[in-house]
């Protein structure tokens, strides 16, 4: 049993480690494109400038709507208050756009949180990346994730929903097993454990067409 336990503990900390790459590399890639709009933005001036000098109003405004485009693309989708539930949020709302699938966001975090910022992120994060690989069974039109935090009292609320393809996750001693197979559903543990070390709440829904889970963090 104690090699049992050793043998998970250790695929747990494998995946934790994979998850914080993966967000990091999505991160990193969000802010190089922001950087990079920053590094041109001299020369995006210079040439409105010459625009405006010409009297090329057309030109003008053809080349203000591209710059729009181009800085939606990097903006930040959601401001929270809190800079790494931004972070965490934001890339993974990129991710999700990226693959046809429609966000609603409403969130608002306090700016100081008790909960460490690694449990932030491996919970958003393996909520997001849950909802996203259920999204991606369905039609693009079909594909919906909506995610909502705020403070309720002195506890952080969080809530995801996402449209499923209609099946509904099957149950073990009360919890839901991953859809992946064996070796899988690890995701599904470290939000547990990490809601169970706070002392929090934690509420999974299977309905069908739907997911949703409720989570109450302590602060």
């Amino acid at each position: 049993m104690y090699f049992l336990d050793k043998m998970i503990d250790k695929r747990i900390a494998r995946y934790q480690s994979d998850l914080l790459a993966t967000h990091y590399a999505e991160v990193e890639n969000m802010y190089r494109q922001i950087r990079g709009w920053r590094h041109d933005y001299r020369n995006h001036i210079q040439v409105l400038k010459s625009y405006a000098t010409m009297g090329d109003l057309e030109a003008l405004k053809r080349y203000l709507d591209e710059l729009d485009t181009d800085l939606n693309t990097v903006d930040m989708a959601i401001k929270t208050g809190n800079k790494m539930t931004d972070v965490i949020l934001n890339s993974k709302i990129s991710l999700a756009k990226s693959k046809d699938i429609q966000v609603t966001a409403d969130a608002s975090v306090p700016v100081a949180l008790t909960t460490a910022e690694i449990d932030l992120c491996i919970i958003i994060g393996n909520l997001f990346d849950n909802a996203i690989e259920a999204c991606m069974e369905l039609p693009k039109e079909e594909r919906l994730i909506r995610v909502y935090m705020d403070m309720k009292n002195t506890q952080l609320y969080m809530s995801f929903t996402n449209t499923t393809a209609g099946k509904k996750l099957n149950k073990s001693q009360g919890r839901f097993l991953s859809g992946k197979g064996v070796g899988h559903g690890y995701g599904l543990v470290r939000i547990d454990t990490i809601v169970e070390r706070y002392q929090g709440y934690l509420n999974r829904n299977s309905e069908e067409g739907a997911f949703t889970t409720e989570i109450l963090l302590p602060q």
